[in-house]
């Protein structure tokens, strides 16, 4: 992974970055200084102290590696723990009676149905039912929803919910919202993710589960602490107060007794290619809707009965007729597959195209996802990727690559 496919990832980094907008910072979370210039999180000198390699990502500069391969630190995540810098994420709060409503008519969750101090997985969409955005939201209490937005996406999603939220308060409904740009965001991840935490915590961290919302004191600081992660281990997001996140990411290395390591871009998008989860930008586009995503599971039942959502009528005639197209996962032989790869049917006709894939350091195979034609989906069916003009045997198989855990009860 230190050669072309770290280069590969460099580029891929670098032309999303071409393609980002600029976004409203406030001096707590970012201190660039010129228009133009790459934002950097408050752990930004941290990270070149530290050995990161910093690179262009959706306008800030972010460590895509440090001082191990991009492969060693994917697999010491899984068997130890890695700590990211999540913090170019824009965290946000809906507040007023309303919020819940509101939301609901922007994302496909069920989120009334949600118990206070519980999240779960979502998707903006638009009115043709493609995905605006992928999303985390947790509902703290009936008035007030946290959630994270993605960093290249920021903008058209402030956009996008702000303008709703005027359409919305105009017709009298209640409600608000703060954009937490005074705080960090810290992800831990791994088997050591929990125990080295309950070091710096007074709560007990066994009494929350997957996809679970706390607020809490960790090292002294007030946190918003979630139970999950892009890896498909046990883990934690924590937001933080920017001028404690320095001290509270030494506090975990130093908690650990150096088996959790700092981890960049790299490694990140080998995990979450391993736990099968997409990239927007690469696996989700706005044209993309949930059901062809294979997110069916997210659209909370009352709202497949209900709609009310944007780009319901679409998704719930997918529901009911089944998509054209799916999401599918590969094993496949030959160089690592990579986004446009054409996929082929055995007999040779272009069936669809992968989204994203590479070299799995922890199955030291090839794997892949992307999207096919319906009935093509399958595991088990043999299939052909074209890499640099020459066909590759290749299989669906099931997703994820690689067994999640999650802590759950």
């Amino acid at each position: 992974m230190r050669g072309g496919a770290l280069w590969q990832l460099g580029q891929s980094l670098t032309r999303r970055l071409s393609h980002a907008h600029p976004h409203r910072t406030t001096k707590n979370r970012s201190f660039a200084a010129a228009a133009g210039e790459l934002k950097k999180t408050v752990l930004h000198d941290f990270h070149v102290e530290n050995g990161g390699k910093m690179v262009p990502f959706a306008g800030w500069s972010m460590p895509i590696q440090y001082k191990d391969s991009i492969m060693d630190s994917t697999i010491n995540c899984r068997e130890n723990g890695s700590l990211f810098d999540v913090s170019h994420m824009c965290g946000l709060s809906l507040m007023g009676k309303d919020c819940v409503p509101f939301l609901e008519r922007l994302v496909i969750a069920d989120v009334a149905g949600l118990k206070p101090g519980t999240g779960t997985l979502t998707v903006f969409t638009n009115e043709r039912g493609g995905a605006i955005d992928d999303s985390v939201i947790t509902k703290v209490s009936d008035d007030l929803i946290y959630l994270v937005v993605n960093a290249g996406c920021r903008d058209k999603d402030l956009a996008h919910i702000g303008s709703h939220m005027e359409a919305f308060k105009a017709k009298g409904g209640d409600v608000n919202w703060h954009i937490h740009d005074e705080r960090s965001l810290l992800a831990l991840q791994g088997p050591l993710a929990a125990p080295v935490l309950q070091h710096l915590t007074k709560d007990d961290l066994s009494k929350i589960y997957f996809g679970e919302f706390r607020k809490l004191d960790i090292n002294g600081s007030h946190c918003f602490l979630t139970r999950t992660g892009y890896t498909g281990e046990d883990g934690f997001e924590i937001s933080v107060s920017s001028e404690n996140a320095v001290d509270l990411a030494k506090a975990i290395l130093e908690k650990s007794e150096g088996k959790v390591r700092l981890t960049g871009l790299g490694a990140r998008d080998s995990l979450r290619l391993e736990a099968a989860l997409c990239l927007y930008g690469n696996d989700m586009e706005q044209h993309v809707t949930p059901v062809e995503a294979g997110l069916t599971w997210a659209i909370g039942k009352r709202r497949r009965v209900e709609g009310g959502f944007l780009g319901a009528d679409v998704i719930l005639k997918q529901l009911e007729e089944g998509p054209a197209v799916r999401r599918a996962g590969f094993f496949s032989s030959g160089p690592p597959p990579r986004g446009h790869s054409e996929i082929l049917s055995s007999s040779g006709e272009k069936i669809g195209e992968v989204t994203s894939g590479g070299f799995s350091p922890c199955l030291k195979k090839n794997i892949a996802m992307g999207y096919v034609k319906t009935g093509y989906h399958k595991p088990g069916t043999e299939v052909k990727i074209v890499i640099r003009g020459k066909s590759n045997d290749s299989a669906v198989t099931k997703m994820p690559f690689v067994p999640t855990k999650y802590y759950k009860p």
